[in-house]
């Protein structure tokens, strides 16, 4: 777009944002920044005056395959932009509709980094189904993941409840990571991974909530109910400062120790 006496203004001059003000496709601080250049700017407010009415032809400009090229503007149109201008106006609305589509784009994936690497959360899977019955079941969870990659872990089964579980521990410059697979548990049950120290503290590594049909039941009639449960999370001990771990209900029963 040619610019005041007929100079050429650089690709991010405000002179350009004529038409996108035109279409109403601004932003708000992009509205407010041009209307107050408008105030002092003639030539800008003649092209404004120019393309008043024009909208709805525009937008259907920018809309068209590039290979149709820009069709030719009615004669009955009172007023209307020399050629040269049309195309770009047409130009400059295509890019500012573009570029509001990327701006999106970016929200949502950032909207995704965020929920994906925000804070550490409990992760409950069952060995790869998709249902959302399964609670936040992901067949690549880093729970399963890390677990099946894991060489040191400790087994039990307890005698009363029946309930298996593995625990999968690595060290870490800020303590223990751990894994815990889970068998033959069913629901509704809200329980905790307890890693009790040597010293008889005791740290939650994580929490979940068994679902009424529950993981790894053998006998089960769904994949979900017969795929074991993994979550993970982390203890401030270091590995050789625990004893045993645990896992309890919320009410206080245990349903399997673990010796570490």
């Amino acid at each position: 777009m040619q610019g005041p006496r007929g100079q050429q203004n650089p690709g991010d001059n405000i002179h350009e944002t004529v038409g996108a003000y035109a279409l109403g496709i601004l932003d708000d601080a992009e509205a407010t920044a041009f209307e107050a250049h408008l105030a002092t700017c003639e030539w800008c407010a003649q092209q404004l005056d120019e393309l008043a009415g024009m909208e709805p032809m525009l937008a259907a400009l920018a809309d068209l395959p590039a290979s149709q090229g820009t069709p030719a503007i009615g004669e009955s149109l009172a007023a209307r932009p020399s050629p040269r201008l049309a195309e770009r106006l047409v130009d400059e609305v295509s890019e500012r509709r573009a570029q509001k589509r990327r701006r999106g784009m970016y929200l949502v994936a950032a909207a995704a980094a965020l929920i994906i690497g925000g804070p550490l959360t409990v992760m409950a899977v069952n060995g790869g189904s998709t249902s959302n019955e399964a609670g936040m079941a992901h067949p690549t969870s880093p729970a399963k993941a890390a677990f099946e990659v894991m060489k040191d872990r400790v087994s039990a089964t307890d005698p009363s409840t029946k309930v298996n579980a593995v625990v999968a521990v690595e060290k870490k410059d800020w303590g223990t990571h751990a894994v815990l697979q889970l068998k033959n548990v069913k629901g509704p049950l809200k329980c905790s991974l307890i890693a009790v120290g040597k010293n008889g503290e005791r740290e939650t590594v994580t929490s979940w909530a068994v679902p009424k049909w529950g993981y790894g039941i053998p006998s089960a009639k769904s994949e979900e109910a017969k795929s074991p449960l993994y979550v993970h999370g982390g203890a401030a001990f270091s590995p050789n400062e625990i004893d045993h771990f645990e896992v309890m209900t919320f009410d206080g029963k245990r349903l399997v120790e673990v010796d570490a």
